[in-house]
């Protein structure tokens, strides 16, 4: 598959390489158009990306994540400067982006693709990870929702989606976005 290598809305590169000092992290929260939006408006993101992990199939395409029969997530990997941006940062966006109690579907949408995942790449995004779920985990229950059934795993591969899908949102400023939180501030 071609892949193009400039993201729409910054104008930096998808692929990398990228400049020294900045990091990886990797979030599914639903569908990546509206997740991709909420996190290239954060002043220190560099660069996001749409696409698939956690999965069976290697390099797998949108029609096979859509089956079910693959078991990737619908992800959006972010390129951070964390001078600017700390990870926190970018966990509180997740938490309070979307319904992380939903298990596999985010409103209308329903699928393993839109289960809500933190994929880390060190211990220190996966002790940060799992110290914030217990907080929201709080919140959340005192709110009366019930548990969190975000996974934390090691970052997977990452399998880049398809051109059309990259910045989706830019692209189509009217096109669907089905995210939503559920009202509850994370408070750190």
């Amino acid at each position: 598959m071609s892949m193009m290598n400039m993201h729409f809305v910054t104008n930096n590169s998808l692929q990398g390489p990228f400049p020294q000092g900045l990091q990886l992290a990797m979030f599914g929260m639903g569908c990546f158009w509206g997740v991709e939006k909420m996190f290239w408006q954060l002043p220190g993101v560099y660069s996001t990306a749409a696409g698939y992990a956690a999965g069976a199939t290697r390099n797998p395409t949108y029609e096979e994540v859509c089956s079910g029969q693959t078991g990737h997530n619908e992800v959006v990997r972010v390129v951070f400067d964390p001078e600017i941006v700390p990870f926190t940062t970018l966990l509180t966006l997740f938490w309070e982006g979307h319904d992380p109690t939903q298990g596999m579907c985010q409103g209308n949408d329903r699928g393993t693709q839109y289960r809500s995942g933190i994929y880390v790449y060190d211990e220190t995004q996966r002790q940060l990870a799992e110290e914030t779920q217990a907080r929201y985990q709080s919140q959340l229950t005192v709110a009366g929702y019930s548990l969190i059934t975000t996974e934390i795993i090691t970052a997977p591969p990452f399998y880049f989606a398809e051109d059309y899908h990259q910045q989706y949102l830019a692209k189509n400023p009217d096109g669907y976005c089905g995210m939503g939180g559920t009202g509850v501030s994370f408070s750190a």
